[in-house]
């Protein structure tokens, strides 16, 4: 073998993002076929739900050349029926000799089968190349899966000071364009959105993700009950359990929720550990503490012990604006 596969998996990875819009609630997987002079002969991504997954895309646009090659896949290949039929059965057929493996699918219907079946027919696999980034940009998948609730990504947008609207209410726009347009890739990236009664009443938002002339229309879902007339119409008003509302979210297979609601919301979410992701977007404004919202208003935190801390795994500045993101 004349590549290196880690190399090879990191253009899979990116292969994979490609799908991540429409995916859903199939993983957003990439393989690619690589030849023994380390020349890529076919490049697959997963297909809309129902078509193709990534393998096959891959198998089939390398034709009589995957015979002997090496698959290079993000995730373990499922061996079930579903939507599609098994992809091992397909990659055993294909003749290749060695399969590459980002990480394990923790799909009950898979969870190890998968990597059993491939060996069993002789074909030699790896499992673990450039895992940690395989995992987090399959990272919502995943805790669908291993929890049954969709993966909670809580955004908020607030002046350096964590200002998130003024004494009268406004709060259009504390952020830039440029941070805006962000923050619709991540409403497009995500199968749900749900915010507080009191933000529809305030900002009347439609909710809606807005990708240039593309329009992503996710699962509005509002705490609390909204007037007929609302733009974020048609929408699921829910009120109770959070825990009841995510397994709710993820029996109607939503793999990730993004929380944009306002300071309680989005304190709820946070005090009863819910958020999985937070998505911080900074702008260079200051607004002061008298009459004004902070982000988190609502949290009780009553001493230095019982700050809630997360991991930074991301700094970058869009436009004049900083976007932070911290695992919790």
């Amino acid at each position: 073998m004349k590549f290196a596969p880690s190399e090879m998996m990191l253009i899979a990875i990116a292969a994979g993002e490609k799908a991540r819009l429409h995916a859903p609630p199939n993983p957003w997987v990439g393989a690619l076929v690589v030849n023994d002079q380390g020349v890529v002969v076919g490049e697959g991504h997963t297909q809309a739900p129902g078509e193709s997954h990534a393998e096959i895309v891959a198998l089939r646009r390398a034709g009589e050349k995957a015979r002997g090659a090496t698959l290079v896949v993000t995730l373990e290949p499922c061996c079930h029926v579903g939507r599609t039929g098994p992809c091992v059965d397909v990659i055993v057929e294909a003749g290749v000799a060695r399969v590459i493996i980002g990480t394990l699918d923790p799909d009950s219907r898979v969870s190890g089968r998968g990597v059993e079946l491939l060996k069993a027919s002789g074909i030699d696999v790896e499992v673990g190349i450039e895992e940690d980034l395989v995992r987090a940009q399959l990272a919502p998948y995943l805790w669908h899966r291993i929890t049954g609730r969709p993966f909670v990504v809580l955004k908020v947008a607030s002046t350096l000071d964590g200002v998130v609207a003024m004494s009268d209410g406004t709060s259009k726009w504390i952020t830039g364009e440029d941070a805006r347009r962000d923050s619709h890739v991540l409403r497009a990236n995500s199968q749900a959105i749900l915010v507080g009664a009191g933000t529809v009443r305030t900002d009347d938002p439609a909710l809606t993700a807005r990708l240039d002339d593309i329009i992503v229309e996710p699962l509005r879902v509002v705490l609390g009950e909204v007037a007929e007339t609302a733009r974020v119409r048609p929408c699921l008003e829910r009120s109770g359990d959070l825990g009841l509302i995510l397994d709710e979210l993820g029996e109607l297979d939503v793999l990730q929720l993004l929380v944009e609601g306002g300071p309680t919301t989005a304190s709820e979410f946070l005090e009863q550990g819910l958020v999985n992701h937070v998505v911080w977007y900074l702008a260079p404004a200051f607004a002061g503490a008298t009459g004004t919202a902070g982000a988190l208003k609502a949290l009780s935190t009553p001493t230095i012990s019982a700050l809630r801390r997360g991991r930074v795994v991301g700094v970058q500045r869009i436009g004049e604006d900083i976007r932070v993101d911290v695992e919790v």
